[in-house]
């Protein structure tokens, strides 16, 4: 599969199937998965921490490092879709609607190129 193949749906059943085959819906609170999109994006931030903006060129030739980081975006992105299965998120909703807020509060023609 791929990203321009693949639905939300598809990877909400996937982590779904895979956490069902294990029983782990009993440990996947909302407190846990939430904590844990935290150490996980904490893991995929210590791969930049001492690394200048030259530097990310560099990176995306190392396949090492990119294995790592791609795992470590795979769990991210693996708790946050659990996390909205357990709460029952719609993920495409959340993601629209909270983008419409970012496009009212950011202004394109008063905030492109800038971050304030």
């Amino acid at each position: 599969m791929a990203d321009d193949k693949t639905t939300i749906s598809d990877m909400k059943r996937l982590v779904q199937e895979f956490v069902d085959e294990r029983d782990w819906s009993q440990f996947h609170t909302p407190k846990n998965l939430s904590m844990s999109i935290a150490i996980e994006a904490a893991e995929l931030m210590e791969h930049f921490q001492w690394l200048d903006t030259p530097d990310f060129p560099r990176i995306k030739e190392d396949a090492a490092a990119m294995e790592q980081i791609r795992e470590e975006l795979a769990d991210v992105l693996c708790y946050a879709i659990s996390f909205a299965n357990a709460m029952g998120i719609d993920i495409d909703a959340a993601l629209r609607d909270k983008m419409t807020k970012n496009a009212k509060k950011y202004p394109a023609e008063k905030f492109r190129g800038k971050f304030r």
